[in-house]
């Protein structure tokens, strides 16, 4: 079962890697049984600090992983260690790396989501499920 965020922005949190409060990350606290964000431009420095810190935390990571999306709808541990060793000459050890990579990831979409929103709007309103 996947849960949701809609508003201003929409998308799904990634199942087993991404939690419903990760929109905490860039500055502003949800709550209630919906966690509501609300962002304006007050907000943009925050939210350009967690962008560039979940950019700066992944590192090289962020073109391998869009190049991997790019070419896959869906993902599992084996998909993307054999994607790193075949195309990268790298190793990807273990769950915790790939689930720490897939969170910095995953979170750096939702952070580009809700700058771009407020950038183009002025501000950025959304309910994510728990």
């Amino acid at each position: 079962m996947g849960r949701y965020y809609s508003g201003d922005i929409e998308g799904k949190f990634w199942v087993a890697v991404q939690s419903s409060a990760d929109a905490d990350f860039f500055g502003v606290e949800g709550h209630s049984n919906y966690l509501s964000y609300y962002f304006d431009k007050d907000n943009l420095e925050d939210i350009k600090k967690g962008v560039a810190k979940c950019k700066k935390s992944l590192g090289k990571h962020k073109k391998i992983l869009d190049d991997f999306f790019a070419k896959n709808d869906g993902w599992n541990d084996d998909m993307i260690t054999t994607y790193y060793k075949d195309n990268h000459n790298m190793v990807v050890k273990g769950y915790t790396k790939i689930k720490t990579l897939l969170e910095w990831y995953a979170r750096l979409h939702l952070g580009e989501q809700i700058q771009k929103c407020v950038e183009d709007t002025g501000e950025c309103a959304f309910e994510a499920e728990l």
